[in-house]
């Protein structure tokens, strides 16, 4: 596969749609199962004109399977993420945060909190120094209510949840997920990363959506 061009996120239902069309642009598919260096699965496409698909497998590993038939590779990855589970969910950027439980599709427990860091300022010497102290500190404030949030949502179903998905602000989530009391939550967090804008109830609403929607990267003949 040549190097990657694009990402796009695939609803798990309309997958094999995507790869027939994608063979019908490019020609015949052969498809293997790899892993990158975390361990974490993809499904790698190659066409006949040399273009290539990655689709990053979510939740841990495939089934074990030793068909490299596409259509039954697409299959088995449809029946994965379709699979009844539940994920919990923490979003966290410097204008809110939201932290969720999803089961089989659905939101049981939700929180969901608004924050303020001052905007940037042209100002120089000590009023940037100042700025600067003033915007940490909001941030701070900002992740401190995420991170109670996320106590209060996530840790009643610590046991029973099979993965935890992030996104925001990568420092926030950080933050957030340093905090003793959610220390048993680092191993559940899913590779993938949701770039998303302020959390608000309706940004958690498309979230719990795009937990069934595959990551697929293009290369640059895709």
């Amino acid at each position: 596969m040549s190097a990657a061009g694009r990402t796009v996120e695939v609803e798990i239902d309309r997958l094999s749609g995507w790869v027939h069309r994608f063979g019908a642009r490019h020609g015949d598919l052969s498809v293997d199962l790899a892993a990158d260096n975390e361990a974490a699965e993809r499904l790698v496409i190659t066409a006949a004109d040399g273009a290539g698909a990655s689709i990053a497998v979510p939740y841990g590993p495939l089934p074990a399977s030793s068909s490299r038939d596409a259509d039954a590779l697409v299959h088995a990855l449809h029946r994965h993420v379709d699979r009844t589970r539940t994920v919990g969910v923490l979003l966290v950027r410097r204008g809110g945060w939201a932290a969720g439980v999803v089961h089989d599709g659905r939101l049981v427990s939700a929180a969901v909190g608004s924050g303020y860091v001052q905007g940037r300022t042209k100002a120089g010497g000590w009023s940037q120094q100042r700025y600067a102290r003033r915007r940490q500190q909001q941030a701070q404030q900002v992740y401190r209510r995420a991170t109670d949030g996320a106590v209060e949502v996530l840790l009643p179903h610590r046991n029973t949840l099979d993965a935890l998905v992030t996104g925001g602000d990568r420092t926030g989530v950080a933050t957030v997920l340093g905090d003793p009391r959610l220390g048993g939550l680092a191993g559940l967090v899913e590779s993938r990363f949701l770039a998303v804008a302020d959390p608000r109830r309706t940004v958690l609403d498309d979230v719990v959506r795009r937990l069934r929607t595959v990551v697929v990267t293009l290369d640059d003949l895709a």
